[in-house]
């Protein structure tokens, strides 16, 4: 993964054939990082039964369409713990421009949480994205990991409604079965999201998106359908 803090959106800054992420039966890759509180945070240092750690931005429109789901599956699992892993601006604006310092970064987690009412704890990356990288790059991927630091779930692309699904089997001792199918974004949710960006972020993301229909709407879902599913114990040790 090449130039990545980019200036302008292209599909090609995220390897969408091929994505390099750990795998459910592997060990999750520990880091330590600042919360938007300026508090250092391991990020295998929790306390519940499982996390949910979810990577995302406030400028992907996927991750802000999620949200809403995903609060609920918070409040639906309380003895879960969850965790945004606040990455680089997915669709950088006039407004919202790249991060060029861990500053900007910082500020963007931070308005997250404030401005957007975000509750989850949110782990802020480095500039270089070193820890966004060993989790894959992906924009809004999601991993839930158990007790001993193993991931015993995986999905590219959140989808909610599967995480919860998952979170459900894993919890009453099952494997996580589920297809988690990439969903796109809310229209709405999109627009608004672009908008806040400012000038550039919408013109960047809609000059790639039929690549983007073709690659995730598609050939991935086509592959979730009929690829095989690998299935581990949710007390599994890797």
């Amino acid at each position: 993964m090449t130039d990545y803090n980019y200036d302008r959106f292209e599909p090609g800054h995220y390897q969408l054939d091929a994505p390099e992420c750990p795998k459910t039966g592997t060990k999750a890759p520990d880091f330590t990082a600042m919360t938007v509180a300026g508090k250092k945070r391991r990020l295998l240092d929790f306390d519940g039964k499982f996390l949910v750690l979810e990577t995302g931005s406030i400028t992907c429109p996927l991750f802000q369409t999620r949200r809403n789901t995903m609060a609920q599956v918070v409040a639906q699992n309380p003895d879960v713990s969850f965790a945004i892993l606040y990455t680089r601006e997915a669709h950088p604006g006039q407004d919202l421009p790249q991060h060029k310092t861990q500053a900007d970064k910082q500020a963007c987690a931070g308005a997250l949480a404030h401005e957007d009412g975000e509750n989850r704890v949110i782990l802020v990356d480095e500039l270089n994205g070193a820890a966004h990288q060993l989790y894959g790059g992906f924009p809004n991927a999601v991993f839930i990991i158990n007790r001993r630091g193993c991931i015993v779930f995986q999905a590219d692309w959140n989808n909610p409604n599967a995480t919860g699904k998952a979170l459900k089997q894993l919890k009453s001792g099952k494997s996580a079965s589920v297809r988690s199918y990439f969903m796109p974004a809310n229209p709405v949710v999109g627009r608004q999201t672009f908008r806040r960006a400012g000038q550039g972020s919408a013109a960047d993301f809609f000059h790639s998106l039929p690549r983007l229909i073709w690659k995730n709407g598609i050939k991935r879902n086509l592959l979730t359908l009929f690829g095989r599913r690998i299935k581990v114990s949710p007390n599994v040790e890797c």
